[in-house]
């Protein structure tokens, strides 16, 4: 099996339904595959990334945007994101719509989609991501929406950043765990029934606190009937940290696999600045390895680009709003 913070809604409209005409066919070797010939975006080899390359993202358009007011030196370095698979993140309207696009998109590519869901009520504890559905039905009516969506195309989903994790820290009150750890269980157990859809629970990354923490947690939130984890999302600690983080908590929820989210850790967290804020938008960042299949331990499926580098953590350090692309800052990871 393969497959914080940022609330970017996936633009699954038009754009990304004309994408799926594009994209050519796939091949078995390390070469780039054709895509979008007018953005220079290509696929990447499906032997060691099979997630699907949006010829439309964000980065995909900045780049095209420096090259057409001839900045090469910018439009090159952005086109080190633009050119990796990241993930989408499903906004709270019309997800059958969205997930249907991303997901027809990425098979015509002959790729998995990569989605994350990030709508449960209370999300973020009311900070720069706060939102999420109404309430638990409507919650549960997302949930159904975005099944319907991938259907039985193959997709790998995130579940949920930071929801097991906040009820852990004390951040979400009380009065909503139980509610809460009922609807990752029915968001489990109505994604892994489709037929090529993977479900990987979050939980966590290796700065917060001690596996021995969430394990417990974890399985209430149904991780047993989970595909795996995942670690780091939104965040910046090592690949090497997180690896040692996620196997010491899979040997408390039974073996489990995970991911790890490398897109903006390639120098490690940051260390300067108020602590409570050192996760936002912070200097001095850059891309970590890019995603792929082929990791450093047997129990890490993959490493992934969760958070889209470029899209701001929030309004701290002169960002836009979470989940809005921030050029300046793409630059600055892509230099790294």
């Amino acid at each position: 099996m393969f497959g914080s913070r940022g609330a970017a809604g996936a633009r699954a409209g038009a754009a990304v339904l004309g994408a799926a005409l594009l994209i050519a066919g796939c091949s078995s070797g390390d070469g780039p595959e054709p895509g979008d010939a007018g953005a220079g975006i290509t696929q990447q080899p499906k032997n060691r990334a099979p997630f699907w390359v949006n010829p439309d993202s964000r980065a995909a358009e900045q780049a095209a945007a420096y090259d057409e007011a001839g900045k090469e030196a910018e439009a090159e370095q952005i086109r080190r994101i633009a050119q990796q698979p990241t993930a989408e993140w499903i906004g709270p309207e019309n997800p059958e719509e969205q997930v249907r696009a991303l997901t027809e998109a990425a098979g015509e590519a002959d790729r998995t989609a990569l989605l994350v869901l990030y709508n449960i009520p209370h999300r973020d504890c009311g900070q720069y991501s706060g939102g999420g559905a109404a309430d638990g039905d409507a919650y549960r009516a997302w949930i159904d929406g975005v099944a319907a969506g991938v259907a039985d195309r193959p997709a790998t989903i995130v579940l949920e950043p930071d929801a097991v994790l906040h009820l852990v820290d004390g951040c979400t009150p009380d009065e909503y765990h139980e509610e809460r750890y009922d609807l990752l269980r029915y968001a489990i157990g109505k994604l892994t029934s489709l037929r090529a859809t993977e479900v990987y629970l979050d939980a966590g990354n290796a700065g917060w606190g001690h596996p021995d923490q969430i394990f417990e947690p974890l399985r209430r939130a149904g991780i047993d009937g989970a595909d795996g984890f995942s670690v780091n999302v939104s965040n910046f600690y090592s690949t090497e940290e997180s690896i040692a983080y996620g196997k010491q908590l899979s040997a408390k929820v039974g073996g489990k696999p995970f991911v790890i989210d490398t897109s903006r850790n390639g120098n490690g967290p940051y260390t300067g600045g108020d602590p409570g804020e050192r996760w936002c938008n912070p200097p001095g960042r850059a891309l970590g390895e890019p995603p792929t299949t082929r990791t450093a331990d047997p129990l890490v499926d993959a490493y992934l680009w969760i958070k889209r580098p470029g899209e701001s953590d929030g309004e701290c350090k002169g960002g836009p709003k979470a989940g809005e692309w921030w050029a300046d800052y793409a630059l600055g990871l892509a230099r790294g």
